[in-house]
């Protein structure tokens, strides 16, 4: 089996103990505390449960075909920005050290992945270094925003400048939308992610980030949200309003859709079509949201019609390719 043949998910959520029982009730998950949780709901418990553990996990990914998963924090239940900027480093250093003690325990079936305080620039480059360096960690799990600041801001540009020199992978997913009415009916989640990965999307665009970081290798979670699903307005305003697009080289909103990666957790396999006829297969990777996604995610893309060739890029070739998967799984 080559790399090209592997089954590979992007999106699989994981949790560390003392991470997440420090974060318990701080997090969208319930408001930021505005509806606390004594107990997870019912039905909820037992997946919780199987994030802690790297062989259960790994269990599920046998069950489903899954070859490799790169596993990160679950930021909606364990996100730690809401801490100071110390105690958001120790946190997260804690959950680095669990992504690299994962990754060496299982080299062929996990991918770890780190989290930065990035309120923090000085504390997020040091342990961006130490994660890469020491821990040998490659991708880098970040949400939409801190603080209320998105990702394309010029106070973030020295991460960026870490990331493009050292050629990592940062996989893009919210912590959650801190406006209090999405709390109804849990639009926070339905509704809210996808608005933070479009308000991200842009922020990176229209900032320039994109443009001046060709080979950024940036995957948004979710498919990118509503943004690549709404370019004729986003056209029109291009036109009409030039002075919006000064940073982007003489490109339009659009062009920059290509320098995205995206993961295939939509739901509706009518949506990845018209993803794939906007970006196409080759900036595709396979993400179940696990544990609470796809039971079958090849299947699901065979349903959106992925076959062949296609097929095989999405479902774990293009994935193999960004993180340099070269030794096949045996």
């Amino acid at each position: 089996m080559t790399s090209e043949n592997l089954v590979i998910d992007f999106h699989v959520h994981a949790l560390e103990s003392t991470v997440f029982k420090s974060s318990t009730n701080k997090t969208v998950f319930t408001g930021f505390g505005a509806n606390p949780v004594t107990e997870p709901r019912p039905g909820a418990k037992a997946l919780m449960d199987r994030m802690f553990h790297p062989e259960l996990i790994i269990e599920d990914m046998d069950a489903r075909g899954i070859d490799m998963s790169v596993v990160t924090s679950s930021t909606v239940l364990q996100g730690t920005s809401w801490a100071d900027a110390a105690m958001d480093l120790a946190l997260c250093q804690r959950c680095n050290a669990q992504a690299a003690e994962w990754a060496v325990a299982y080299p062929k079936r996990l991918v770890g992945s780190m989290v930065l305080p990035l309120q923090d620039m000085e504390r997020s480059l040091k342990e961006l270094r130490r994660a890469n360096d020491q821990l040998g960690l490659r991708v880098i799990n970040v949400s939409s925003s801190y603080q209320g600041i998105y990702l394309g801001d010029a106070r973030y540009n020295p991460f960026w400048d870490e990331v493009a020199a050292k050629d990592l992978t940062v996989w893009v997913h919210p912590e959650g939308v801190e406006d209090p009415w999405f709390q109804n009916f849990g639009l926070w989640n339905s509704l809210g992610q996808s608005i933070e990965e479009t308000k991200c999307m842009a922020s990176l665009i229209y900032n320039g980030v994109m443009a001046r970081y060709q080979n950024l290798k940036v995957v948004m979670a979710h498919g990118g949200g509503y943004f690549p699903h709404y370019l004729g307005r986003i056209d029109r305003n291009a036109v009409n309003r030039p002075e919006t697009v000064k940073h982007l080289g003489g490109q339009s909103p659009r062009d920059f859709l290509s320098h995205f990666y995206y993961d295939t957790c939509v739901y509706d396999p009518r949506v990845l079509q018209v993803l794939i006829a906007l970006v196409g297969t080759d900036r595709l990777v396979m993400g179940s949201d696990y544990p609470v996604g796809e039971k079958n995610p090849v299947q699901w893309l065979q349903q959106a019609g992925l076959q062949g060739d296609a097929l095989t890029a999405v479902a774990g070739g293009n994935a193999a390719k960004l993180l340099h998967i070269s030794t096949p799984n045996t």
